[in-house]
């Protein structure tokens, strides 16, 4: 049987989080207060030449290394470009070298001996320390967001927006680059599919949207990847009936400001907000079945976007589990279209087997059945996407 539980704000502050530890006394943290990081044990002279971003933490027992070689490597980390938080142990640390560590943009002591909950307290606050500065300096103005909706239940648009979330993250190379943002507040499935823990209650800021900050958006969502978190809420039937319309908006608007990709995964039935969610997109994909019902769905649902939104958007339709045939009763690409009264924009090839796998597995299908033929379609729908000018650039060239 599974057993699922839900992960506290801070928890997810270190879960999936790359941790350098400098001393043979840190050997265990990965199975007792740092559950959940990538602990790799090094060296000092690693430090010398760190790369930026390969580390969200470094972890120094001074009881381990003379004083000359700790003082190197405090030197070392002051003169890299993109220093990681640093967290040093010990007993009677020498007070020349405590007042040079904490000069540091972000780094503290903890004296030995310690308990393994002080130490998962100290990093937490070594992270939310350093992760607002940082997540803001990755983002900015030059985000892009798309928008994944299904025309049909079941039509497969949650694992589609998972897969382009992954994609977009393996390609940016950079460290928290993606959000995929799981809108379907009552009862969403990305967290389940991701085998990541949902932490996100927009309902309990109620009217007060205002409050929703870089900081604070920290504490909402999930690592997934290195490149790619989630922000996913636990489940509520009554999430949309509590959660108001100015949350939503002020929580996608600051995760424009703090990640390069923003992608929602939007409910088909519409809400208050949709409209303006979907105003406020480069890209909107429509993602259908071949079935005439689904495909009938998803030519209504587009044309209501493009007349609700009254932006000059234009949805993409993305067909989903196309599957080759010599004979059936499955439509082809070129009888969808006409059925669509439109062009596809993609199509995407069926491959039960991989989809399910990775959900139960847990992860994208990238990461569990890297070959599916799924993962190559992705891709290519991802590459021409990205290579089109966002749309407000678009726009204002037209104005």
């Amino acid at each position: 049987m599974l057993r699922l539980k839900s992960a506290s704000p801070t928890a997810n502050l270190i879960s999936g989080r790359r941790i350098l530890a400098l001393g043979a006394s840190f050997a265990g943290l990965a199975e007792g207060p740092l559950k959940g990081a990538a602990v790799e044990m090094g060296s000092v002279a690693q430090l010398e030449s760190l790369p930026p971003g390969a580390f969200d933490l470094v972890l120094i027992d001074a009881d381990a290394w003379d004083a000359p070689t700790l003082a190197a490597a405090v030197k070392a980390l002051s003169a890299l470009r993109t220093c990681p938080p640093v967290l040093m142990t010990g007993a009677n640390l020498p007070a020349g070298l405590v007042r040079n560590l904490m000069r540091l943009d972000a780094a503290d002591i903890l004296e030995s001996p310690y308990t393994p909950q002080q130490m998962t307290a100290e990093v937490q606050a070594l992270m939310a320390q350093a992760q607002p500065a940082a997540a803001v300096a990755a983002g900015g103005a030059d985000s892009r967001c798309w928008a994944i909706t299904g025309a049909v239940g079941g039509s497969g648009a949650t694992t589609i927006a998972i897969e382009i979330a992954n994609c977009l993250a393996v390609q940016s190379g950079k460290d928290r680059s993606v959000c995929l943002v799981d809108l379907n507040l009552a009862d969403g499935a990305a967290a389940a599919y991701l085998g990541a823990a949902p932490t996100t209650r927009l309902a309990d800021f109620g009217n007060a949207a205002d409050r929703i900050d870089a900081a604070m958006l920290q504490a909402f969502v999930t690592p997934v990847s290195r490149g790619l978190d989630l922000m996913a809420g636990v489940r509520d039937p009554n999430a949309f009936d509590t959660v108001g319309r100015d949350a939503i908006l002020r929580m996608l608007e600051v995760a424009c400001e703090v990640y390069d990709w923003v992608i929602l995964d939007v409910p088909r039935h519409r809400r208050a907000w949709t409209l303006e969610v979907l105003a406020g997109c480069d890209e909107v994909l429509v993602i259908s079945e071949l079935t005439v019902p689904a495909l009938l769905a998803a030519r209504a649902q587009s044309d209501e976007i493009e007349d609700g939104v009254g932006t000059g958007l234009r949805p993409r339709i993305v067909l989903n589990r196309l599957a080759s045939r010599m004979f059936g009763p499955a439509p082809s690409m070129v009888e969808a279209e006409k059925a669509l009264q439109r062009k596809a924009e993609a199509g995407i090839s069926s491959d039960w087997e991989a989809a399910a796998a990775s959900a139960n597995l847990g992860g994208p299908v990238a990461q569990h059945r890297p070959k599916s033929k799924i993962v190559k379609d992705v891709q290519l729908l991802v590459e021409r996407l990205a290579a089109q000018p966002p749309r407000r650039d678009t726009a204002s060239k037209a104005a």
